[in-house]
């Protein structure tokens, strides 16, 4: 077989991540996504991993092929994307950087909600402590624990004017990236030799599927994958429910549910590794804003 071309959308925020709308639910997001044409769509919330076994679940069961990650920001205040093929590996990273989190109170009033729901919709927990904290370790270290975690790693729109490694560092280092998110086309300093991408940095509905790229995969892994995650749908929905609200336990409670043994990570460990090759090929389609100018 050959390849094909997928719309993909590997940046996007739930409504755990504390600036992004109440309303952004994992199944909100796959029901959109869905709709506008997205297959690949990723979970990507500040500094945790919480909501992807929402995610994994709600994205199966609209035909969506999804990656759980988070978007990491370094001690130096430099976002980056680190993404995983299952919500197993997502949420062992997400209980890691966990430990990293500075611990200051998080204010609602101030600065938003953070809600670990599950595929319904129920709200599990408002996480107590504030997500949108720098981690207390620099770019070079947590992008070091990401890769050998087996992350992809993609530092965010590295050309914006805040939270960039053209904001805080003026330069991309040398590290495991596999591709560079930018608004518009990198200059060399800021890419590293790497490929750059398009993401939507979602946080309300509305910017779902706004800035996907289009990525050619080999047709075969994608076609194993989508025929696995509508069988783990069906296995899910005949399954015991996971944690009640009132059993909730974080990172531990979370990865304790059964349901999470029925996902199929080698056939999303396969697809995952072909993303990488593609991402680090060069063989992308991304999209650009009107009015998007190098730095």
């Amino acid at each position: 077989m050959g390849h094909l071309s997928l719309r993909v959308d590997l940046h996007n925020h739930s409504c755990l991540s504390p600036c992004a709308d109440l309303s952004m639910s994992p199944s909100l997001m796959a029901r959109t996504a869905r709709a506008r044409g997205i297959e690949v769509l990723a979970l990507t919330d500040h500094n945790a991993t919480l909501n992807c076994p929402a995610f994994a679940i709600a994205c199966a069961a609209e035909g969506v092929i999804p990656l759980f990650g988070m978007e990491m920001n370094s001690s130096e205040e430099v976002h980056c994307l680190a993404l995983f093929a299952t919500p197993r590996d997502a949420l062992a990273f997400g209980a890691a950087m966990e430990a990293l989190l500075p611990a200051l109170p998080w204010d609602p009033a101030t600065f938003g909600d953070e809600a670990v729901v599950d595929e319904n919709d129920e709200v599990l927990e408002l996480y107590g402590g504030w997500l949108g904290a720098a981690l207390d370790a620099d770019l070079d270290t947590l992008a070091e624990r990401a890769r050998v975690a087996g992350a992809i790693i993609i530092p965010a729109h590295v050309d914006r004017g805040m939270f960039s490694v053209y904001s805080q560092l003026g330069f991309l280092p040398p590290g495991p990236w596999d591709a560079v998110e930018s608004l518009a086309e990198p200059p060399p300093q800021l890419r590293g030799g790497s490929f750059a991408i398009s993401g939507s940095d979602a946080h309300f509905p509305e910017q779902l599927g706004r800035r996907p790229f289009a990525a050619d995969i080999e047709e075969t892994s994608v076609l194993e994958l989508r025929d696995a995650l509508e069988a783990f749908s069906k296995a899910v929905a005949l399954a015991k429910p996971g944690q009640a609200a009132e059993e909730y336990g974080g990172y531990a409670g979370l990865l304790a549910d059964p349901r999470l043994d029925l996902y199929p990570e080698a056939e999303a460990k396969r697809f995952f590794e072909d993303l990488r090759k593609s991402l680090r090929s060069g063989k992308l389609s991304p999209t650009r804003p009107s009015g998007s100018r190098k730095l």
